[in-house]
């Protein structure tokens, strides 16, 4: 899970995919953190995100290094946790947002991934499997 998230943290920006109905949605994300031994991402409940994630979790990610002319892509299940630990651990990571967001506010979901497989694939043809 570490390389995923040193991906990620390289990468900076990600894609985020949910399903709404039998539409895909996809939008630029920003934030990747580990805590308690989870990969973490953030968004707040009042945005479609929000609720495309509660009625189907399921989600994939994918962000592209162009140094390394490589790409990941992870499939996972989001889990909300609406811990306060958890929220104020992310926003610490992540100070930016908290002009927007607050670790006990109502609108602050932090999720993280369960039953991830990642994939990294790169141009020479390189492929590596990371499940978490």
């Amino acid at each position: 899970m570490q390389e995923v998230y040193e991906f990620l943290k390289k990468a900076r920006f990600y894609f985020l995919a949910t399903a709404e109905g039998d539409q895909p949605r996809v939008r630029p994300f920003g934030t990747y953190h580990i805590f308690e031994g989870k990969l973490y991402i953030q968004t707040g409940k009042s945005k479609a995100v929000s609720q495309q994630i509660a009625a189907n979790p399921k989600v994939e990610i994918s962000a592209f290094d162009p140094e390394a002319g490589a790409w990941i892509r992870i499939a996972a299940t989001a889990v909300r946790d609406d811990r306060v630990e958890a929220k104020e651990s992310i926003l610490d990571a992540f100070p930016d947002l908290k002009a927007r967001y607050s670790a006990t506010d109502e609108n602050t979901e932090a999720l993280y991934l369960a039953d991830a497989t990642a994939t990294i694939e790169s141009f020479a043809g390189e492929k590596k499997v990371i499940r978490f």
